[in-house]
């Protein structure tokens, strides 16, 4: 039995609130579960030195949590410098959100993807990746409404889900209670149309099979379909 009382292949209820700032060319608040993550993405009409002149655009992502997301107060990354874990995350999600994105048709403009996450209840950079797509849809909508670019350079929607071996089980999108203890802890990144993106599993407590592997892809993969349906209908 999962502590949340859901059964193996239940995820927590997603809900995607669009528009929530007023500044970013594209924001959204993304809960899932108690996971609560705030994504906004910021349009410049220039990319990083190192690509002038490419005929690229670029996207790219900043993640970080508030002081009191957790159950303890944690001391501000940026007076302290971001954790190797913050910087892990935050190029993940870069690199997740980028793999939908045909840059030719971007041009020569970056869009940052920031995600806060307000309250973290376990699976933060999923949210986050799933959340992130949403904002860059939304300032990509901006864009061709104002006729910068003709075409949506967004190929494929972009989500992400966790999946795990809880208590002998496999289980699709652990909360913290779950993700603190699973013997085995995945995530899974694909595509709308399921090609995948990248895939992150390690033996927590326990080794694996490549059985056991497939079934979390399994659930993975279906997971991630509910959450493109979400971000589909959010950004409609």
């Amino acid at each position: 039995m999962r502590p949340s009382g859901r059964t193996p292949d239940e995820m927590r209820p997603v809900v995607i609130e669009t528009d929530v700032t007023r500044h970013a060319e594209g924001s959204c608040l993304i809960k899932c579960g108690d996971t609560h993550v705030l994504c906004t993405a910021s349009l410049e009409d220039r990319v990083p030195p190192w690509m002038k002149n490419s005929g690229l655009g670029w996207v790219t992502a900043e993640y970080g949590m508030l002081p009191r997301a957790t159950h303890s107060r944690m001391r501000r990354e940026a007076k302290n410098g971001q954790s190797g874990r913050t910087q892990e995350i935050q190029r993940l999600i870069g690199r997740s959100l980028r793999a939908g994105v045909d840059r030719v048709t971007l041009g020569e403009r970056q869009i940052t993807i920031d995600c806060d996450v307000i309250q973290a209840d376990g699976g933060t950079r999923c949210a986050s990746i799933t959340g992130g797509w949403v904002a860059l849809k939304l300032a990509v909508n901006k864009l061709m409404k104002a006729g910068d670019i003709t075409s949506d350079p967004l190929v494929d929607p972009v989500a992400a889900v966790s999946c795990g071996i809880y208590a002998g089980q496999p289980v699709l999108d652990l909360d913290y209670p779950e993700d603190s203890e699973a013997g085995v802890d995945g995530n899974f990144v694909a595509t709308g149309s399921g090609r995948l993106i990248e895939i992150q599993m390690s033996a927590e407590g326990a080794t694996f099979t490549t059985d056991e592997m497939s079934e979390l892809l399994g659930l993975a993969q279906a997971g991630i379909g509910r959450l493109v349906a979400a971000q589909v209908a959010a950004t409609s």
